[in-house]
């Protein structure tokens, strides 16, 4: 596995996504949606705070904040923390992360397998862990993957899409993969988000900076 030049830091944001090989499915039927969305609380929710996810036909996004060390509570302890070059802890942390990951898609991958007969690789390589670097591609990344499935032609409305957690977003449906504080905190409230992703649907206009992110994303 290629080593990762980018670490996983304590309360820094990161995208997380992959597709399939050669562009194809992933995602098969309800019932794989439903076990990948199992292994994200298995294995994820120990080390980051999901805050929006996405799950595609072809490919998945997830937007996370990672977890501090369980001695750090605070930005202020995490910088005094860096400042006093404990390396050792910070690296423990980031493989923490990038395990977690790969026992998600390599669970997930063994069960597609096995249901449908298949063989070898399911994702396209490693997944992508990107840092999210500003406030406002943090806010824009958020309405981008809410709309995917809207943007994909897969339904009309983000709310009709169950694979995502727009409906915990928008108190239409209960579930424990969302941050309503970070929603309150960020956004406001549910009809303040959904006025900006439906802003998003009707023009398809992001900023540069995002938009220049998702060329690269997709190429």
């Amino acid at each position: 596995m290629p080593r990762r030049t980018t670490p996983f830091l304590p309360d820094q944001y990161y995208h997380f996504y992959n597709r399939g090989n050669n562009r194809q499915a992933v995602f098969f039927e309800r019932d794989n949606y439903l076990y990948f969305l199992q292994k994200i609380k298995k294995h994820l929710r120990e080390t980051v705070d999901v805050l929006v996810y996405c799950l595609m036909p072809t490919h998945y996004h997830i937007l996370v904040q990672v977890k501090p060390p369980a001695d750090q509570t605070s930005a202020e302890q995490i910088s005094e923390f860096l400042k006093n070059s404990e390396i050792s802890s910070v690296k423990a942390s980031s493989a923490e992360v990038s395990t977690a990951m790969m026992r998600l898609s390599v669970s997930y991958t063994k069960a597609i397998n096995k249901r449908f007969n298949r063989v070898g690789a399911l994702f396209q390589g490693q997944f992508h862990g990107k840092p999210i670097t500003s406030y406002a591609h943090l806010l824009n990344l958020c309405v981008y993957i809410h709309a995917n499935p809207v943007k994909d032609d897969l339904v009309a409305l983000p709310e009709k899409w169950e694979y995502s957690n727009y409906l915990e977003w928008m108190s239409l449906r209960e579930g424990t993969l969302v941050n309503r504080k970070f929603i309150a905190d960020t956004f406001g409230t549910p009809e303040e988000y959904q006025k900006l992703v439906s802003e998003y649907i009707k023009t398809r206009v992001l900023p540069e900076e995002t938009r220049k992110y998702l060329q690269d994303l997709e190429g």
